[in-house]
């Protein structure tokens, strides 16, 4: 069985999984216009509650152009986190091109006060080869 997560990286205790999947019926290719639904969940592993106040990401084309978006949450929410607990979010990415990568950070704060940043595992966005 095919794990529903293929991506992780672990931070101070916060964990960070990731699937990627390639959306079909919202891509236009003869268009020059492909799109993925990406899935995260982030888990609470340490001993006291963290809120996600920011998000910075990298995109990545097949064409090795970057794009950086940077913004406040994710999903127009900053979730607190408590220990032992966590939260999904599912969210798109479009390209121009069929193939692509994501990475990057969430900026926190701990109970106490301490901002840190949490990091996002690399992953792939790959459309499937279509016959033509």
């Amino acid at each position: 069985m095919k794990a529903l997560f293929t991506e992780e990286a672990q931070t101070r205790g916060i964990m960070v999984r990731v699937s990627a999947s390639y959306l079909p019926e919202q891509s236009e290719p003869a268009r020059g216009r492909w799109f993925w639904a990406y899935h995260i969940r982030i888990e609470n592993e340490g001993s006291a509650p963290v809120q996600l106040l920011t998000r910075h990401w990298i995109i990545t084309d097949g064409r090795g152009m970057r794009h950086t978006v940077e913004g406040e949450g994710v999903v127009g929410e900053q979730p607190v986190i408590e220990p032992g607990a966590s939260f999904d979010y599912v969210s798109g990415c479009p390209l121009t091109t069929p193939t692509g990568n994501m990475q990057g950070s969430y900026h926190m704060i701990a109970a106490d006060g301490a901002a840190f940043d949490v990091a996002i595992p690399k992953f792939a966005l790959t459309a499937p080869a279509v016959a033509g």
